[in-house]
């Protein structure tokens, strides 16, 4: 049977799967403490050697958010169009957006953008044949600053040659994609995508200091949340219907959609940046562990009650992140605390993103799949619980699905999904139909 190892080599545990490529069905799984502290590749071998001992692959796909994952800083014209698609993209490629900025950069604006120390700088402005006045602007400003990070240009295409001639003069690594704006009101994503991932994959990944060789950089197909995203997409085509993953992690809350658009919103949309309908939010502030002072401190903005003893449960685990629920009163706070984080985390996804915008089109989901260890390791009553709060949220200014099935990526199946949709459709297929019976 022809077997393929699938990695994700987290910031915390390093988890693979091997899969069979037949039929899809999985063989074996195995997980290691991420050590990067020494190399990456020791967890990652660990990992791999426990999986061969159930049969040996002939190919092994991994994909990475070790290091912080990819730190992407966003340079734009304006704020509410060109900026805001960018930040848009460079979250659904995989990345975490740590700076953005719009008009034209000046010197206290570089010195912003070296200080966060991006791996990537995401460069867009205008739509094709608009103003260019600013994105040349910009680009000489790159070009001049004492920066590493790799530029990924998709702003004016009519700019665009003229923009990489200016980095080409002074040696600044860039990659030319399409314009994230062509016209207003429409968002094209696909071709920055591929270039922040081509980037991601050239530049990032081997200079993270992760690991010693080229080994890792060298297996290493993707950041971690674009083969995610990835596998929803596939996910959503298996179900011929719209989809949903909140993955609830220790430090970030991840929302991904994956929608078709209908009726009007086919037609023709009214919103200045346009609607991403293949999207990723991240939400920094909630976390089950380092940031869960994030979630309650959220919750009372958003008027979500939490029970007290999930409020001091909360001050414990950001004390000391490695606690780990025990009792059934521990479970019932986790419970409150994921709830609390994946309902807040939906409605900012659901949310317009500007006065002129609709709401994203959330009402004909037919699926709503839960991720993270808070529900991959509950009590089945915990995930239930937590699912339920988010499909019953009426008063979050965005419209919950009104026939939506829910579940939980038990077997954390999806990043290999994603995965083996670059290098074997079929089976990546396969594999989304154990997703769903396994839920």
């Amino acid at each position: 049977m022809p077997l393929v190892t699938c990695v994700d080599v987290g910031s915390t545990f390093t988890k693979g799967v091997l899969v069979d490529t037949l039929d899809g069905s999985l063989v074996a799984t195995a997980a290691h403490a991420t050590t990067a502290a020494t190399d990456v590749m020791q967890g990652l071998t660990a990992v791999c050697r426990a999986l061969a001992s159930h049969g040996e692959p002939t190919e092994t796909l991994v994909c990475s958010s070790a290091g912080g994952g990819l730190r992407i800083a966003v340079v734009g014209q304006e704020l509410e169009v060109s900026t805001e698609a960018g930040r848009r993209v460079a979250l659904s490629a995989g990345g975490r957006v740590v700076h953005v900025s719009a008009g034209g950069l000046d010197p206290t604006g570089v010195r912003t953008l070296r200080a966060v120390a991006p791996d990537l700088v995401l460069l867009v402005g205008g739509t094709d044949g608009g103003n260019d006045t600013i994105l040349l602007h910009n680009a000489d400003a790159l070009a001049r600053a004492r920066l590493r990070a790799p530029v990924v240009v998709a702003g004016n295409a009519e700019a665009a040659d003229e923009v990489s001639r200016r980095l080409t003069a002074t040696g600044r690594r860039h990659t030319v994609a399409a314009n994230v704006v062509p016209r207003i009101g429409e968002i094209s994503p696909d071709g920055a995508r591929a270039a922040i991932r081509g980037a991601f994959l050239e530049h990032v990944i081997g200079g993270k200091g992760l690991s010693r060789g080229r080994a890792f950089a060298d297996l290493v197909r993707a950041p971690t949340p674009d083969a995610v995203l990835a596998g929803v997409e596939v996910l959503a085509d298996h179900l011929a219907g719209d989809v949903v993953v909140i993955d609830i992690g220790g430090a970030t809350t991840d929302v991904y959609s994956v929608l078709t658009p209908r009726g009007e919103d086919a037609a023709i949309r009214r919103d200045v940046v346009g609607q991403l309908w293949h999207a990723r939010t991240v939400e920094a502030d909630l976390g089950m562990r380092w940031n869960a002072q994030g979630i309650v401190d959220a919750a009372q903005r958003e008027r979500i009650p939490l029970p007290d003893s999930a409020i001091r449960y909360a001050a414990r685990v950001a004390a000391d992140p490695t606690l780990l629920a025990v009792s059934s009163a521990d479970w019932a706070s986790e419970q409150a605390l994921a709830a609390a984080a994946a309902t807040i985390a939906m409605r900012r996804h659901g949310r317009p993103g500007h006065p002129s915008e609709q709401p994203r089109p959330l009402a004909d989901v037919q699926l709503v799949l839960g991720s993270g260890g808070v529900l991959r390791h509950s009590p089945d009553a915990v995930a239930a619980g937590v699912l339920a709060a988010v499909t019953s949220d009426h008063a979050g200014g965005w419209r919950v699905p009104t026939d939506a099935r829910a579940g939980v990526d038990t077997a954390y199946l999806l990043f290999a999904v994603g995965l083996l949709a670059g290098t074997d459709p079929m089976a990546a297929q396969l594999l989304a139909a154990r997703v769903l019976s396994a839920d």
